[in-house]
């Protein structure tokens, strides 16, 4: 290695390193010297290169950039079967004259993984056994609010009085405000203390006498 490729490694190494602790365990990072096709200097070697190991840059020639002097990402694999995504970036001095290329290698296995663990938990489940739920009246509370809130695009506490007042009488509807101590359980879960829920609660089956007796 010539004494000025040597500065511009120990130039760009910060950067090396930067990225590959940051993503460390799962990427290594690697200079390529397009002139020479070799590696001059890599970080968290998960491909078992190194320093002098010829670069096989023609990987690149087939790719298109997807950014200005950027290669993908684009996938590669590791002899063990494990699978990358590979990004590249050319390099240039101050002329723009094209110099390291600079390769960010990302192991997915972990990453594939906690997918799978994701996408089990987002699977459809089987229906709640009705034996064992059909007296915890708080997973009708908790759907009812939960429905609610997802409808109205807000969180619980900055419904409107308006909302609160519809979603009492929702609550009540379904049997939920007639379960005893029910009430510190329905302030909790509408983030009201029980006075106001009262008061809300008072409202509301005012308003519903009225529209079942407009006269």
């Amino acid at each position: 290695m010539n004494s000025e490729l040597k500065a511009e490694v120990d130039r760009l190494a910060p950067v090396g390193e930067a990225i590959a602790r940051l993503l460390s365990p799962h990427a290594e990072v690697v200079l390529h010297d397009p002139a020479t096709d070799r590696v001059v200097a890599i970080w968290n070697p998960l491909s078992r290169r190194e320093v002098g190991e010829p670069s096989l840059l023609g990987e690149l020639d087939g790719l298109t950039e997807t950014g200005r002097d950027v290669y993908g990402p684009y996938p590669k694999s590791l002899p063990d079967g494990r699978r990358l995504s590979s990004v590249s970036a050319v390099l240039r001095d101050a002329d723009g004259k094209a110099g390291l290329v600079l390769c960010v290698n990302v192991d997915r296995t972990a990453f594939e993984e906690a997918g799978r663990i994701l996408a089990a938990f987002a699977a459809p489940v089987v229906q709640q056994p009705r034996v064992l739920f059909e007296r915890d009246w708080t997973e009708t509370l908790n759907e009812l609010v939960g429905d609610f809130v997802r409808d109205r695009g807000v969180p619980v506490d900055r419904l409107s009085r308006r909302d609160r007042l519809e979603l009492i009488g929702r609550l009540e509807a379904a049997g939920v405000l007639s379960q005893r101590r029910s009430v510190p359980t329905v302030a909790r879960a509408l983030k009201i203390s029980r006075s106001a829920f009262y008061q809300l609660l008072g409202d509301a089956r005012k308003e519903a006498t009225n529209h079942a007796d407009p006269a």
